[in-house]
């Protein structure tokens, strides 16, 4: 769809139409658009018919007027001739107006997508939508924004990308966030995030009850999941079912092959959870050489945790490597059972990607959402 609607802006404004929230079912997924042309050409579709039409008649008055408009459409009246889903599921687009003046962020956008590299579309769901160009470790795009996410969310000066849209870009994730109502810093105005490439990463390497409660928590934070460790026995899909992938093989091993094909970048997040040398030292070792990789962690008590150095250290870890390492890994929750450990751990991914402290907010001043 993209160098198709590039290609029809060339030769005049056009109305984007996007789906940009689904409740219930849906004939197609959040991010589905269609472009409808001055002349009348429609390309694309939103829903397999059900509600092209009304789309259309809207897209013709934003293309008169200029100024976005967001439809709702619920289930359709069987008795009747209303406009709806007859799936049962509700649906919300954004049609805005797009003319030459997005030329630069478009082909800025199809370039990304062609390269592989993971980009996300902020747009703000006014009349007057703003569009803002997100990349994976750096600055947004064209903006004048500083906004980055390398392995942390820095904020810049620019208030409308907000740290909710910065991290779901880092997820790679799609969706809306923010509130109709408020515009402030504290709500920022809501906004539609599109991305595009795979989401982020998180290895685990094996195969317990902590690797099972973290891989359900990375999960619901948007990250592909996979568990990885060699014994066959314990490394298995209906152990752990929340993970996107379970892999029997050694941890060390897997991590340099998926590197070596391009599947590792500075959003991926590698957690060793075993207590065991030989699984462990080795991926540590293998982990913290890989510059690219964002967040290195080993959980384990402090005792495991200098014997793991004086291992690694031996192994030829060299001592700026090993300042990668997060260990004993976690918040400070005093955190026992698996569910409990999953948690601090996800709250200090959380916390080091929004470069935030992890205090109690009781304890810190100035505004939440920064």
């Amino acid at each position: 769809m993209l160098p198709q609607l590039i290609d029809r802006v060339r030769e005049g404004p056009v109305a984007l139409a996007r789906v940009v929230a689904i409740t219930g079912g849906g004939p197609r997924e959040v991010g589905a658009a269609m472009v409808v042309t001055g002349a009348g050409e429609v390309l694309g579709s939103l829903s397999g018919g059900c509600v092209e039409s009304a789309v259309v008649e809207a897209a013709g008055m934003v293309l008169t007027e200029g100024e976005a408009v967001l439809e709702r459409y619920g289930i359709a009246d069987p008795d009747g001739f209303a406009i709806g889903l007859t799936c049962g599921g509700e649906m919300e687009v954004c049609i805005e107006r797009v003319d030459t003046d997005r030329l630069a962020e478009l082909e800025m956008l199809a370039a990304d997508i062609r390269a592989g590299r993971s980009v996300s579309l902020v747009t703000t769901l006014t009349g007057s939508p703003s569009w803002q160009l997100v990349r994976t470790g750096e600055a947004a795009i064209d903006t004048g924004s500083t906004a980055q996410i390398s392995g942390g969310a820095d904020i810049g000066d620019d208030a409308s990308i907000s740290r909710d849209a910065l991290h779901m870009a880092r997820a790679g994730r799609t969706g809306t966030i923010g509130s109709d109502e408020c515009g402030d810093s504290a709500f920022p105005t809501r906004s539609f995030v599109q991305s595009f490439g795979p989401p982020a990463r998180m290895i685990l390497a094996g195969a317990n009850d902590f690797v099972r409660a973290l891989s359900r928590l990375g999960a619901q934070l948007g990250y592909r999941v996979t568990v990885v460790d060699a014994r066959e026995t314990f490394a298995t899909a209906t152990r752990f079912p929340a993970a996107h992938e379970v892999v029997v093989d050694w941890p060390h091993r897997y991590l340099r092959g998926e590197y070596e094909h391009g599947r590792i970048d500075n959003r991926t997040v590698v957690c060793v959870l075993t207590h065991d040398t030989k699984f462990d030292v080795p991926m540590l070792a293998e982990a913290l050489r890989i510059e690219e990789i964002g967040f290195v962690g080993a959980m384990g008590s402090r005792r495991t945790h200098a014997d793991r150095v004086e291992r690694l250290t031996a192994a030829g870890v060299a001592p700026e490597q090993l300042r990668r390492l997060r260990s004993p890994l976690g918040l400070d929750l005093n955190a026992s059972t698996p569910d409990e450990t999953a948690v601090s751990i996800a709250a200090q991914l959380i916390a080091e990607a929004g470069r935030a402290s992890g205090r109690p907010l009781d304890e810190t001043d100035g505004p939440i959402h920064r």
